[in-house]
């Protein structure tokens, strides 16, 4: 973001300041089209003006939210990917035999088939 032009700085973190005010309001249950309108065209037409004097809150801006929005994404993902393991009976390290699982079983290897490699 450092060497972006401040109009497009200004329009990147409108969007994310318009995601979170979603997020929020739609949280707290007082979400409506017409407020999410109106703020979001204040918030580009403030930042769009002052996107000069504002560039460096602007970068300290997009870089706070891109970590906050990318740990609230990788949290997520990785709580949807253990539900989803739970349910299917998946065991990833293998710890356990299990009924009604997913994984095949692996073949149990000869030492005769096993070869030294030089």
């Amino acid at each position: 973001m450092e060497l972006s032009s401040p109009r497009f700085k200004a329009l990147a973190v409108s969007a994310g300041f318009s995601f979170w005010f979603f997020i929020i309001s739609n949280s707290i249950g007082i979400f409506s089209i017409e407020i999410m309108v109106f703020f979001v065209i204040a918030i580009i037409s403030i930042t769009q003006i002052f996107a000069l004097k504002l560039s460096k809150f602007l970068d300290i801006f997009a870089i706070i939210n891109t970590k906050i929005f990318l740990g609230i994404l990788f949290i997520f993902m990785i709580s949807v990917y253990g539900i989803l393991f739970k349910i299917l009976k998946i065991d990833l390290l293998r710890l356990k035999k299990q009924k009604d699982t997913y994984w095949l079983d692996m073949e149990e290897l000869k030492s005769t088939r096993i070869f030294k490699q030089y």
